[in-house]
């Protein structure tokens, strides 16, 4: 089997696959690297507390990223009730007339038979919902006209070489390789709907796993037992965040199509620096095994200023054991603020003739939607889509009226900012949070 592997390395090259809450993460997505993003609409998918993607904000999506040779697929992946069904035909033929994506993302047999109905040439992924945790199954869902199926998430790297050796070239693998990971078998919880009413395989889960338990024995009631590992209590559900960015290598002789990043409710700043750091380890690794040896310290450092619970390789390397729980809060680690995306790099003719620049700043000046504050005197940093990170200064701050700012404490507000050093439309504007 690892003369197959080996030789099916060589013709095959893992796609880098990205989520995107909303139109401006999408953007970001395409810019920090990937080959391919997974967008949801306002129906069904997995993630109803993601803001999503109205048709209109689909189509546009999926013209930028064509337009960028990157591929978009859709989630319709929700575990279906017969109130469902109706709307889904109406779903995909909205899809099909007016978005056109790459592929839909699918989990239930029931939405995969009217995809294929409504959309005969449309590329179905298997989403990891399906539990899909052996070869016969991947033969299963090809027979059936799936193009791609999505790995559960508790398969080795061994048993996903088995399935790969097992199943048809053209059936390609996707694994997600980064991320959040859920308590219950390939996601499919009833936690959420028992506690809260809110059915997590209907896309609305509250996350329960990452609340605060204690032990109560039946025969005595309101005695808490002693289960937590300090005052703060004990979070025995909540597993650490999935990362392989240690492990390039043995993903790219995996035989796997497609590395997943989880994170369709993530923000920007988020998705430029995961899509950013593992785009630069695949192509580093691809250009040269010894460069990508050379820079892992760099990787570790950039994901590390994701908002992240500490990390595990998950099932990976065998069953997860108490080492990959985090047993002493629910919060996550976060090194760094985001501040926004430019937007637009502004010339001076385009300016209003307020405002007044310095004049080692004039060809510095870039317009943003500013999320977190800041303020001029403040170091930040630019975060450019090649791997770059450099300090500048913020020298001058203005609205749309010209007026001058010493700092900018309102989210959403449209800025033009003087940097002295020069920023281009797309670069990420990130601040390091004070210890």
């Amino acid at each position: 089997m690892s003369e197959f592997i080996s030789d099916f390395k060589l013709r095959r090259h893992p796609e880098l696959l990205i989520p995107a809450s909303s139109l401006e993460v999408l953007r970001i997505a395409v810019m920090f690297g990937a080959d391919a993003v997974y967008i949801g609409g306002e129906a069904f998918g997995l993630r109803a507390k993601a803001k999503n993607f109205t048709i209109e904000e689909m189509k546009e999506g999926v013209e930028f990223a064509h337009a960028h040779n990157v591929k978009v697929y859709v989630t319709a992946n929700i575990i279906a009730h017969n109130k469902d069904l109706e709307g889904a035909k109406t779903y995909f033929e909205e899809l099909r007339d007016t978005v056109k994506p790459d592929a839909l993302i699918i989990s239930d047999p029931a939405i995969f038979t009217i995809a294929k109905q409504v959309l005969p040439d449309m590329d179905i992924h298997i989403s990891t919902q399906a539990n899909n945790c052996n070869y016969g199954t991947y033969n299963f869902w090809h027979s059936l006209g799936a193009t791609r199926v999505v790995t559960a998430r508790e398969l080795s790297l061994e048993e996903i070489k088995e399935i790969r050796a097992n199943i048809p070239d053209d059936l390609e693998i996707e694994t997600f390789i980064h991320g959040a990971m859920c308590i219950s078998y390939s996601g499919r919880c009833l936690l959420s709907s028992f506690l809260a009413g809110r059915d997590a395989n209907q896309g609305a889960c509250t996350h329960p796993c990452r609340w605060k338990y204690a032990v109560v024995e039946e025969s005595r009631p309101g005695q808490y037992m002693p289960v937590y590992e300090n005052d703060r209590g004990t979070y025995i559900f909540n597993s650490k965040d999935l990362c392989m960015i240690e492990h390039i290598p043995e993903l790219m002789d995996s035989g796997i199509d497609s590395l997943k990043i989880e994170g369709r409710m993530k923000t920007a700043l988020y998705v430029a620096t995961v899509a950013r750091t593992y785009r630069c380890a695949i192509d580093d690794y691809k250009k040269d095994p010894e460069l990508y040896k050379e820079r892992l310290p760099w990787y570790q450092e950039e994901i590390r200023k994701c908002t992240y619970r500490q990390f595990t390789t998950g099932f990976f390397f065998g069953k997860p054991n108490e080492e990959t729980q985090i047993y002493d809060s629910n919060t996550y680690l976060r090194e760094y603020t985001y501040l926004g995306y430019v937007e637009e790099k502004v010339s001076l003719d385009t300016l209003p003739r307020e405002i007044q620049l310095p004049e080692d700043s004039v060809d510095k000046l870039i317009r943003i939607e500013q999320r977190n504050k800041f303020g001029v005197g403040d170091v930040i940093e630019i975060m450019k889509p090649n791997g770059e990170n450099i300090n500048s200064k913020v020298v001058g701050i203005y609205t749309e009226k010209g007026e001058s700012r010493e700092s900018a404490p309102h989210p959403k507000e449209k800025l033009y900012i003087a940097l002295d050093k020069e920023a281009e439309v797309y670069d990420i504007l990130r601040v390091k949070k004070d210890e």
